[in-house]
């Protein structure tokens, strides 16, 4: 059986994979995906990188750690229609990509294999969604896949920009005096594209 890290036993003492998992992020949201490497990890956890090792196998492992624990942060409820409802959790995952914009890049990498708790609970409520909205089986897959797909594809963009933001210290509102694109502007164009989206899956 090949090695995962949601299955592998964790060890009992010391540093644990929790605090390796938060450290990353706050490190992650800091400075990006470049500047993540156990070694720096370690550091900001003051200890050594092979320490790390005891928990996580790897780098490629960690990312998959971070990005199921800020997936968590996405929220799917059926609190109405179906469109209602997965507009909601589209916004939610989009707000969840703006927070920690790092994740844009690796969202379509990550949990191919297996997938993390957080990634599998919120795919399962959100296809949910789609199959208690009217959808049969593997239109309710596809129609998910065009939501998520559309989400990622529009959030990679805003998320590259956010980080720029964040690298330049530049604020986004003299930017917009400027004449770039301003938060408003993005949100209506999301909300635009999003209502065309659900209304092409629902007629």
């Amino acid at each position: 059986m090949v090695s995962s890290v949601w299955t592998r036993e964790r060890p009992r003492a010391g540093l644990s994979q929790d605090r390796i998992v938060a450290a990353a992020v706050e490190l992650l949201d800091a400075d990006g995906l470049e500047a993540l490497s156990m070694r720096t990890l370690a550091a900001r956890l003051d200890t050594k990188a092979t320490s790390l090792y005891r928990h996580v196998a790897n780098k490629d492992e960690l990312i998959e750690l971070v990005v199921d624990e800020v997936y968590g942060e996405m929220e799917v409820v059926a609190s109405g229609p179906w469109r209602s409802s997965v507009a909601d959790a589209a916004r939610s995952l989009r707000a969840m990509v703006l927070r920690h914009p790092w994740v844009a890049s690796v969202l379509g990498q990550v949990g191919l294999a297996e997938l993390g708790p957080n990634l599998s609970d919120r795919s399962a409520r959100l296809l949910a969604l789609f199959t208690d909205g009217g959808f049969p089986g593997e239109e309710a897959d596809l129609a998910m896949k065009t939501v998520l797909g559309y989400v990622v594809g529009m959030t990679v963009s805003e998320a590259a920009y956010v980080q720029l933001l964040a690298r330049t210290g530049q604020d986004e509102e003299e930017l917009t005096a400027h004449g770039v694109t301003s938060k408003a502007l993005r949100d209506k164009t999301f909300e635009y594209g999003l209502e065309r989206v659900l209304k092409g899956l629902g007629d």
